[in-house]
C-alpha cells in the first residue's frame, strides 16, 4: 500500500434502538465528519452499518469487513462498551482480535478520564484482525467523537503497519519525523486537547480560550472577490456516498416541533405527537344495526312469534323515544337509538304488515314470523366501537387522505390534536441565464426558461408541505445573500437549484460559508446524476431567542439532477422534521424489460416507468436518454432504478432495486 493513498474506514454502530430506527443514530454522521475534518485528508469512510446488541451480528460484520482481500484498513465501533447487561461489544470483539493494542486502549481511557472520572466505566478494546485495525468507541456522540479525535492522528501509521507496510521504510527518519508527519509533539498530545478544571474566573484562573483566526480563513469554497484565476481547479469537498449524505442530512435535521391543529381536512399528512384517547364512547347509546322493530324479549326465552302493536317510531335522528313495554314493538331504522326497555331488534325481513292506520300512512300492527329472538340481537352496545378513555390513535400515527384517522377523531368529538409541525419550504432558482418559464417572446442567446422551480414546488406540495416561491436570484453575491437572508426569517428549509458547480459564478457555496456563516456538510456525492449536490446548515435565532438552524439543499441546475436529488435527499429530511417514520421513497424490486448499463465509478439513478404486468411482478423500462440536462427523461417517470457503480451491463429480465416516486399503474389491455 502506498503510504499516501487514502485509508479505507468502516463505522459499525451497535445499538438496538438505532437498528430499529436508523434515523435516531447520531454517532455515525458525527464520526464521518470527524474523519473528514480532523483526519488530514487521509481517510475515506467506505462503510457505515448498524447492528443490534447481538454478538453474532457484530461478529458477522467484522468478518465481512476484515476477512477478505478487500479488507478495510480501520473499523471503529460505537456503543455497547459499558457495564449494562446488554453491553456486549467487548465480548463480541475480543475473540476476533489477533494482536491486541493496549497502547491505544490506554490512550482512549486517558483521553476520557481527562473529561470525566466516569470513564472508568468504559471497557474499550483495540487490536488487529488480519490486516485491519479495530477500535471500540463509546456509544454517546460526544464520547465517540472525543475518543476518535484522541487517537486519529496516529491511526494512519498503525493501519499502514497492520496492512503489511515495510517497518524499516515507515520508520525512516526516526521518531521525530513520525511525530511531525502525524502532527503531534513530545508532550502528551492528549493533554493538549483536554483539560479538566473550573472556568469560574476566580482570581488565578484563566479565561475561556478565544479563537484568534477568522472562520472565513477555514472555508473550502471559492472567494468570489478573488477572480477566476484563483478559483479551485478541483472541488475541495470530499466525495461522499449516497448513504453517507443521507446520514449527514438526518443527523442535522432538527427534531420535530409540536403544535396543536384543528381536526379538519387540512390535518391530512400530519403526524400525531401524542396518544389520543376517546373522550366519549362510540356509539354513545344502544343502537340498531338493521332496519326493523325494537322489542322487549321475554326473560324466560319464550317465543316472540305473534302480532304486536307498533307504538312508536325511532329514527336515526336526535329526539325523545317513549319506553317500550312487553308485548309492544317500535319501528326502528339503522343507527337509531333503542327505546328504553327494548332488548333486541327484529329484522324487517322477519315481519309482515297486519294492519295500518285509517289514513293508510302508518303501521298499526305487524306480525313477527321468527320464533326466537336472542337477547341483544341486532343491537350495537354503548362503546362497542370505541370505549371512553381508549387510545384510538398513537403518537407517530399519520393522518392519511383515506380518511379513517380523521373520521375516528371526529367520531369522538376531538376538535384539536397535537401534531408535529411540518416545515415550511422555500424554492429558489439561481443564475443570470434563468428566466421565468412563462415570459412571452423568444429566448435571447444564453437564456434558459426556469423548469426547475415549478417542478420542485409541485413535488414538495404534493408531499403535503407548504411551499414558498422565492423566485430567481442573479449571479451576484449581494443579491443571492439578500434573498437567502430574507428567506431565513420565515422558511425552515430552502431548496435552491443551480450555482453549485465549479464555475466562477457558482456562488451558493461561498455565500453560505462566507456571508451567512453556514456549515457545508457535503459538497459532492458519488452519484449520477447529482454529483455537485450540496447540503448546509445556517445558524439562526428563533423568535424565542433560542439557537436554531435552517437547512439549505443546493441541488444541481440540470433538470434531471434536480428532481433525482430532490427525492433522494430533501424528502427524507422533510419526513424526519415532520415526525414521519418513513425515511424516503419506498424501495421495491423490479424486472428490467431492457438492458441497463452501469456507470464505472458512480451509483446511478436512472429515470424509469414501472408498471404491474400480467405476471404480477413490477416491470421497469427507462424513459430514454439519461443525460442530466434532458428534462424529457422525467416525462412519465414514476421510479428511479438503483444501479450500483462498477460498470458492466444488467441484462433484460434481471431484477434490480427501484425507488418509487409516483403511482404504479397496471398493464394496459
Amino acid at each position: 500500500m502506498n503510504n499516501n493513498s487514502p485509508l479505507r474506514a468502516g463505522i459499525l454502530i451497535i445499538s438496538d434502538t438505532a437498528h430499529h430506527t436508523p434515523e435516531t443514530d447520531k454517532v455515525g454522521p458525527l464520526l464521518v465528519e470527524t474523519f473528514a475534518e480532523d483526519g488530514s485528508g487521509r481517510w475515506y469512510v467506505e462503510k457505515i452499518h448498524i447492528v443490534p446488541d447481538d454478538v453474532s451480528k457484530i461478529q458477522h460484520i467484522i468478518h465481512h469487513w476484515c476477512d477478505n482481500d478487500n479488507y478495510l484498513n480501520l473499523v471503529v465501533t460505537s456503543g455497547g462498551t459499558g457495564f449494562a447487561q446488554k453491553d456486549i461489544t467487548p465480548e463480541a470483539i475480543n475473540p476476533l482480535i489477533h494482536k491486541h493494542a493496549p497502547g491505544l486502549v490506554h490512550a482512549l481511557l486517558a483521553a476520557s478520564l481527562r473529561i470525566t472520572p466516569f470513564a472508568m466505566m468504559s471497557r474499550p478494546i483495540a487490536g488487529i484482525r488480519n490486516n485491519t485495525l479495530i477500535v471500540t468507541l463509546p456509544g454517546s456522540p460526544k464520547g465517540a467523537k472525543e475518543n476518535l479525535q484522541a487517537i486519529l492522528k496516529l491511526l494512519p501509521h498503525a493501519c499502514l503497519q497492520a496492512a503489511g507496510g515495510d517497518s524499516r521504510s515507515l520508520h525512516a527518519g526516526g521518531i521525530k519525523k513520525l511525530e511531525q508527519e502525524a502532527g503531534v509533539g513530545r508532550e502528551p498530545f492528549i493533554a493538549l486537547r483536554y483539560h479538566h478544571h473550573s472556568h469560574s474566573l476566580e482570581p488565578g484562573d484563566h479565561t475561556v480560550p478565544k479563537a484568534r483566526t477568522n472562520p472565513a480563513d477555514h472555508t473550502l469554497s471559492n472567494d468570489p472577490h478573488a477572480g477566476p484565476t484563483r478559483r479551485h481547479r478541483e472541488s475541495p469537498y470530499r466525495m461522499v456516498s449516497v448513504d453517507e449524505a443521507i446520514r449527514f442530512i438526518l443527523w442535522h435535521t432538527p427534531s420535530p416541533k409540536v403544535t396543536d391543529a384543528a381536526v379538519d381536512p387540512s390535518l391530512v399528512g400530519s403526524v400525531l405527537a401524542e396518544n389520543i384517547k376517546a373522550g366519549e364512547a362510540v356509539p354513545a347509546f344502544r343502537a340498531s344495526i338493521v332496519d326493523g322493530y325494537a322489542i322487549k324479549v321475554p326473560q324466560d326465552g319464550a317465543s316472540v312469534k305473534g302480532i304486536y302493536p307498533v307504538v312508536s317510531v325511532s329514527h336515526a335522528k336526535p329526539g325523545q323515544v317513549q319506553p317500550l313495554e312487553l308485548g309492544q314493538v317500535a319501528r326502528i331504522t339503522t343507527g337509531a337509538p333503542l327505546p328504553p326497555g327494548a332488548t333486541s331488534v327484529v329484522m324487517v325481513e322477519d315481519t309482515v304488515l297486519k294492519s295500518g292506520t285509517d289514513d293508510g300512512q302508518e303501521e298499526r300492527q305487524i306480525e313477527i314470523l321468527a320464533d326466537v329472538i336472542e337477547l341483544n340481537e341486532n343491537v350495537r352496545e354503548v362503546g362497542s366501537d370505541v370505549r371512553t378513555g381508549e387510545i384510538i390513535l398513537k403518537a407517530g400515527d399519520m393522518i392519511t387522505a383515506v380518511g379513517g384517522e380523521l373520521g375516528l377523531l371526529a367520531s369522538v368529538g376531538r376538535a384539536e390534536v397535537p401534531i408535529y409541525r411540518k416545515p415550511t419550504v422555500g424554492v429558489l432558482s439561481t443564475g443570470d441565464e434563468i428566466i421565468e418559464h412563462n415570459r412571452p417572446g423568444p429566448l435571447r442567446l444564453g437564456e434558459v426558461r426556469d423548469s426547475n422551480r415549478p417542478t420542485v414546488m409541485a413535488a414538495v406540495k404534493s408531499w403535503g408541505f407548504e411551499v414558498v416561491d422565492l423566485g430567481i436570484a442573479s449571479d451576484t453575491p449581494g443579491a443571492l445573500e439578500t434573498t437567502l437572508r430574507d428567506a431565513l426569517r420565515t422558511i425552515d428549509v430552502i431548496i435552491t437549484t443551480g450555482g453549485v458547480s465549479m464555475g466562477e459564478l457558482d456562488l451558493l457555496k461561498p455565500t453560505i460559508e462566507r456571508s451567512l456563516g453556514g456549515k457545508i456538510h457535503f459538497g459532492r456525492v458519488a452519484m449520477k446524476p447529482g454529483k455537485p449536490t450540496t447540503f448546509a446548515t445556517i445558524p439562526f435565532k428563533n423568535n424565542a431567542g433560542d439557537d436554531d438552524k435552517r437547512l439549505i439543499f443546493s441541488l444541481p441546475g440540470n433538470p434531471a439532477s434536480a428532481v433525482v436529488t430532490l427525492h433522494l435527499f430533501v424528502l427524507p429530511s422533510l419526513y424526519a422534521a415532520s415526525g414521519r417514520e418513513q425515511s424516503g421513497l419506498p424501495k421495491v424490486v423490479v424486472v428490467l424489460d431492457e438492458d441497463a448499463r452501469c456507470d464505472a465509478k458512480r451509483a446511478e439513478y436512472q429515470r424509469a416507468t414501472v408498471t404491474v404486468e400480467r405476471d404480477g411482478l413490477l416491470h421497469a423500462v427507462t424513459t430514454g436518454g439519461q443525460r442530466s440536462s434532458r428534462v424529457g427523461s422525467l416525462k412519465a417517470a414514476n421510479a428511479l432504478l438503483c444501479l450500483a457503480a462498477g460498470g458492466g451491463m444488467i441484462g433484460k429480465g434481471q431484477k434490480v432495486e427501484a425507488l418509487l416516486m409516483g403511482q404504479v399503474d397496471s398493464w394496459s389491455s
